[in-house]
């Protein structure tokens, strides 16, 4: 194992600046991810100031989390829903080539 350092990469949450390692080439996403992240964590503190920073990301991740399992469940039903399409699809075209 190398022991190379990553490069990092400074973002800001609520404020505060964090350095963060990133891979090379990677560093828009981590952008993307972190105004994210910080937008979230910005309307939670907004609804409720009395909040603690470690509370307030607390939240967001939860929030962002089952924003993630909501798309990923959708992402599978549509999976499967295109999968059942498919296979009537091949039903009427099996049928079409029977003599």
């Amino acid at each position: 194992m190398s022991n190379a350092k990553r490069p990092t990469k400074e973002i800001t949450l609520l404020g505060r600046s964090y350095m963060i390692a990133c891979d090379t080439g990677e560093e828009a996403k981590l952008d993307r991810a972190a105004r994210y992240l910080d937008r979230a964590m910005n309307g939670i503190n907004a609804q409720s100031g009395t909040l603690g920073s470690e509370r307030v990301t607390l939240i967001a991740a939860l929030n962002i989390t089952h924003e993630l399992l909501e798309a990923l469940d959708e992402h599978r039903a549509s999976e499967a829903n295109l999968n059942r399409l498919n296979d009537r699809l091949e039903q009427a075209l099996a049928k079409t080539r029977q003599p």
